[in-house]
């Protein structure tokens, strides 16, 4: 990312991108982008490592209230809200840990609630082959909040997958 394109819109709003409080906001600027982005360096085998477990029985596993923030890939302005993710176990199981990682990997990339959702169910899908794994996502988008409709409505979405199965 070139800092310059930064100072360029600065300036193209009307704004002095020397002023104090500006002057190293491309950087600052670019450096956040990178953090929000950073799931792009990640994968799904790091993210899990030795976390796989094998499972003591089928009985639901369910980690709830996970925080997440993500940025909506058609306005680049946030969304946010809680993730529960649900799954009956087959044979393993996950740390309980790796859940909240594997939500973090796909939430720092450009994206969709939708595709959020799936991706999550998909990942834990492949990586432990449970019987089934529901993902809920309730978040609000900044995108409906400060623009457009102006509306701070959440949005719930719901993912289900069973064993043999896979998002298209």
């Amino acid at each position: 990312m070139d800092p310059m394109n930064i100072s360029e819109f600065l300036k193209s709003i009307g704004e002095d991108p020397c002023r104090e409080g500006l002057k190293k906001t491309p950087e600052r600027y670019e450096k956040a982008l990178k953090d929000l982005t950073s799931g792009y360096d990640e994968n799904l085998d790091e993210v899990i490592g030795n976390g796989i477990f094998d499972a003591e029985s089928s009985d639901p596993i369910l980690v709830s209230d996970i925080e997440f923030s993500s940025l909506c890939e058609h306005h680049l302005l946030p969304f946010y809200g809680n993730i529960e993710v649900s799954y009956v176990p087959d044979k393993k199981i996950l740390g309980l840990s790796k859940i909240p990682r594997i939500v973090d990997m796909f939430a720092r990339r450009l994206q969709t609630q939708e595709r959020l959702g799936a991706e999550i169910a998909d990942a834990i899908l492949s990586s432990v082959k449970p019987k089934n794994v529901d993902v809920k996502i309730e978040a609000e988008h900044m995108c409906m909040k400060i623009r457009g409709i102006k509306s701070g409505a959440k949005i719930s979405t719901f993912h289900s997958r069973e064993k043999g199965s896979e998002s298209k």
